[in-house]
């Protein structure tokens, strides 16, 4: 069955690539292990940072080749990756690993209560003020939707614009990503696919299962 296609929704941004499809399809795998699991979400996190960064700011540089000097461009803003604990670690390293050295990291922890489906949040590393220009929140998944709407909102009371934050996210349900971006108006939401059911449980369907156990090797 081809993977689905939601309608066109305002701030998605749907990242599709056959690179992508063919990671994810792993991914969904029962049968995949943790290490095979984290090195699937790297790789998919790495395609997405790459398209969400497509449009950042550059600042004309003068360097010394080898053979001759050279005019070249840099990244201007500086760059806050905000993984919402813990699965966001998963989607990290690949995205420091192709943003500049001076990219800051600020972890926030939110879990979704299990039969309220509502966010709490049990961490918060955020400075007094903001020290970065623009903000790009990664979790592996988004079901509901109250996780990324409530770090959203945290970062918004931080005091950065909505314009200057991204989300990225491998998988979300389609209802997940409406409420967030109904929520969040002006927000970007870039994603590697989309799936069209939540479980009675608000579990995405047929989704990926726990990313943070299946990250991290532990039992739910």
């Amino acid at each position: 069955m081809a993977a689905y296609t939601p309608p066109a929704i305002d701030g998605l941004h749907l990242v599709s690539h056959p690179l992508i499809s063919h990671q994810l399809a792993n991914l969904r795998l029962k049968s995949t292990g943790s290490k095979e699991f984290r090195a699937l979400v790297a790789n998919i996190s790495s395609i997405l940072c790459i398209e969400a960064t497509r449009n950042l700011e550059t600042v004309q540089v003068q360097g010394e080749g080898p053979l001759a000097t050279f005019t070249g461009e840099e990244i201007k803003p500086k760059v806050g990756l905000v993984p919402i604990l813990r699965a966001g670690l998963g989607m990290t390293d690949a995205c420091l690993e192709l943003l500049p050295e001076n990219t800051t990291v600020l972890h926030i922890g939110l879990f979704r209560e299990k039969v309220s489906l509502q966010p709490v949040e049990y961490y918060n590393k955020l400075p007094a003020v903001p020290t970065v220009n623009k903000v790009f929140i990664l979790d592996p998944l988004i079901a509901t939707g109250g996780t990324a709407i409530a770090c959203v909102q945290m970062i918004l009371d931080w005091g950065v614009p909505i314009s200057d934050i991204k989300f990225l996210c491998v998988l979300g349900s389609e209802t997940g990503i409406r409420n967030v971006l109904k929520a969040c108006p002006g927000l970007e939401l870039w994603v590697g696919s989309v799936d069209p059911q939540l479980s009675e449980k608000g579990l995405i369907l047929p989704g990926l299962g726990d990313t943070g156990d299946r990250l991290f090797n532990t039992t739910a």
